[in-house]
């Protein structure tokens, strides 16, 4: 299945801009997830990306972001506590919610494992939670700072390396971790509970895990990751979680939608997804998405109806000059083909008939790349213009449209 990877931000409780990314799968999604990531690491670490695009390619969209002060969120990370990852997960949430659908899975890896545990209560529509390596207690963090503990307590705030990079820690982060207690906020969840943990982590011991499963309250379970390491290092790791989460879950989801109705042979089928401006497009064989920016009311999961008219355009222009240059024996390495449409002037155009009012203008540039004479260049130029696709848009053409019977499917 095609995964596609929106750049998002949106904004945490005190309005600074949270990075994220959302992946989602062509078809319409069976659930949204927010996958939280491990202390000081990023939304973009390997294990998050791995284990976000396998689930979208199981159905599941995922919404993975930077915590405040982290990877390229506003922010700064010294001012930022277990409390406020708590907040930025619960932000996520809202997003989701207001922008898509509401999340249905918490998914959290090492601190950010402990932070779902605590976020999930606080969030009504989320039906289940997963963590992945993640402390029982998020004070189990301190242990990695253990060195600096002193420095922090007696200057108020200490620069501390961790994973070979340089984070400021602040005494308010010490006593905030302290301060928080799980075990009553696990027992209280009220939802299905996945815990992943290895035996040979040696960043969270596999202890912290019996500690959850033991505060937690049924459905729990458990499932131990013999043989990886605490930030799933290995992508059959990275895999296995997440076809584990996926198959968990589906007890927990709502229904997979019956796959997208496949046009016969020779047709198109175009249909809404019944989000905002959202269409399947289905063919005999492939399936893709349009939609609007969010600029103008849509979604953005998709290209817009003119970008596909111009990558349409663009695909037959490459196929045809490929064809052309093989019949040839031009020694052609690449083509790329770049496309933009605008309306213009009438006035503005020398080829027109129109004088008045605005025409459809397509713009199109070729960049050929091999060792060409620039005889053949300029016999490529040519040749763009006679691929099918270019002349059914300047030919004459007849759009006929009816209606379908009542009750039919095409």
């Amino acid at each position: 299945m095609q995964v596609q990877t929106q750049r998002i931000d949106f904004p945490n409780a005190r309005g600074e801009l949270l990075s994220a990314r959302l992946e989602l799968p062509v078809d319409e999604p069976r659930a949204f997830a927010i996958f939280a990531h491990c202390f000081t690491c990023s939304k973009d670490v390997a294990a998050a990306t791995r284990i976000s695009r396998a689930l979208c390619e199981r159905g599941i969209a995922v919404l993975r972001f930077d915590f405040t002060g982290l990877g390229n969120s506003e922010g700064d990370f010294a001012n930022t506590n277990f409390s406020s990852n708590v907040d930025d997960l619960v932000a996520a949430a809202e997003f989701l919610r207001e922008q898509h659908q509401p999340a249905r899975l918490l998914i959290g890896h090492s601190l950010g494992g402990a932070a779902v545990l605590a976020a999930g209560g606080r969030l009504a529509e989320v039906r289940a939670v997963v963590t992945i390596g993640a402390p029982s207690e998020p004070q189990h963090v301190l242990h990695l700072l253990e060195a600096d503990l002193e420095s922090i307590e007696r200057e108020g705030q200490a620069d501390v390396t961790l994973a070979g990079r340089k984070f400021r820690i602040q005494k308010q982060f010490v006593e905030d971790v302290e301060e928080s207690r799980l075990r009553e906020t696990i027992r209280a969840l009220g939802k299905p509970l996945l815990i992943l943990h290895s035996p040979q982590d040696d960043i969270v011991g596999i202890d912290q895990a019996r500690r959850i499963y033991e505060a937690a309250v049924h459905p729990k379970s458990f499932v131990s990751l013999d043989g990886a390491d605490h930030l799933l290092s290995r992508r059959e790791d990275s895999e296995y979680v997440a076809a584990t989460i996926a198959a968990w879950a589906s007890r927990y989801l709502p229904m997979r939608e019956a796959p997208a109705a496949r046009s016969e042979e020779g047709f198109v089928r175009v249909e809404e997804t019944g989000s905002g401006f959202a269409n399947r497009i289905s063919t005999s064989r492939h399936t893709l998405r349009a939609d609007e920016p969010v600029s103008v009311g849509g979604t953005d999961t998709g290209p817009t109806p003119y970008e596909l008219l111009l990558a349409s355009l663009g695909a037959c222009t490459s196929m045809t000059l490929r064809m052309y240059a093989q019949h040839k024996g031009i020694e052609l390495e690449r083509i790329a083909v770049r496309l933009k449409h605008a309306k213009i002037h009438a006035a503005d155009c020398e080829s027109c008939e129109s004088t008045e009012g605005r025409v459809d203008r397509i713009e199109r540039e070729l960049e050929l790349t091999g060792d060409l004479t620039e005889e053949q260049r300029q016999r490529m130029l040519e040749i763009a213009d006679r691929c099918p696709v270019h002349r059914t848009l300047v030919g004459e053409k007849e759009i006929v449209t009816r209606l379908a019977e009542a009750g039919a499917k095409s």
